[in-house]
């Protein structure tokens, strides 16, 4: 049996070319991520405080929503009329 020594054992060219191949994915792996984080639109603070403001006004039914003035009750009685 042969003893080699610890200086004679290296990965070789087979090694550096798998941690080569595995940089090179990675390079374009987050070069392919940047670009689609680029595509999102994130909205600002400011825009969102708007938006709360607008929903917050639009979701609360006034009164002269509804041109019967009902208070709804009667829509579910005749939507189940209908199911059945």
């Amino acid at each position: 049996m042969t003893v080699l020594a610890a200086g004679d054992v290296s990965p070789g060219v087979l090694g550096f070319v798998v941690v080569a191949l595995i940089g090179f994915a990675l390079y374009f792996l987050i070069k392919s991520m940047n670009k689609q984080m680029t595509k999102i639109q994130v909205p600002r603070e400011s825009e969102l405080d708007e938006t709360a403001d607008g929903r917050a006004s639009d979701d609360a039914p006034d009164a002269g929503d509804r041109a019967d003035g009902a208070d709804g009750a009667d829509d579910k009685v005749v939507a189940d009329k209908k199911a059945e």
